[in-house]
């Protein structure tokens, strides 16, 4: 009779593995839970970290002051053949005081190429207002000696490009910074900069017609 509890025995020691094993397995997968709310917690605060950097990045670029206006293009030689656009005679009052009297003159412009010519003729109505009123203020004087129709054509060729919104420098600014260049005392003189040729279309005027009366 007393061989018999020895199987109950041996049966109680199975259970007692068994929850040894399911406690070792909970703690297991509670540490994956751990590392892995962790590891996911890490990833989720770097993207939100990139997000606000590449939204601070935008606001920069909207923000950001406009590009610099390029510089004047230089003149270049045109290749080919010249182009010539001529202009409808003019005919206006001059300024003379003492009599009156009036000009007749038809104008034709030597461009770079054909486009540019093309660009005259959709700028004409504003080009022919600014040598009318480049010519309103002459005088019959001036206008009769060589010196003034070279002063009239670079006046007109200044002005007409201007019209058509290119960026052209009068002479006069020219001589007044090599004056004040010229009389600035030599230890206060800067270093010259190289001089900027502004890009005119307009190569030359010829006079077609040229009458005063």
């Amino acid at each position: 009779m007393s061989a018999a509890p020895a199987p109950a025995a041996a049966e109680e020691a199975p259970k007692g593995g068994g929850k040894k094993k399911l406690i070792i397995i909970g703690a297991v997968v509670a540490l994956l839970l751990v590392g892995g709310g962790g590891a996911a917690f890490f990833m989720m605060k770097k993207k939100a970290a990139e997000e606000a950097a590449a939204a601070e990045g935008g606001d920069d670029e909207e923000h950001a002051p406009p590009a610099k206006k390029a510089p004047p293009k230089e003149h270049k030689a045109a290749e080919g053949p010249p182009t010539f656009v001529p202009l409808e005679p003019f005919v206006v009052n001059l300024a003379d005081k003492d009599s009156d009297r009036y000009a007749q003159i038809g104008m034709t412009f030597q461009v770079d190429d054909a486009k540019i010519g093309d660009e005259i003729k959709n700028y004409m109505p504003a080009i022919r207002n600014a040598i009318l009123l480049i010519l309103a203020h002459k005088t019959s004087e001036q206008l009769l000696s060589p010196e003034g129709k070279e002063e009239l054509a670079d006046e007109v060729r200044r002005e007409a490009a201007r019209s058509m919104g290119y960026e052209v420098e009068d002479p006069e600014e020219d001589e007044e910074a090599t004056a004040e260049d010229e009389e600035a005392p030599k230890k206060k003189k800067k270093k010259k900069k190289r001089k900027v040729e502004y890009y005119n279309p307009i190569v030359q005027v010829h006079y077609a017609t040229f009458i005063v009366q």
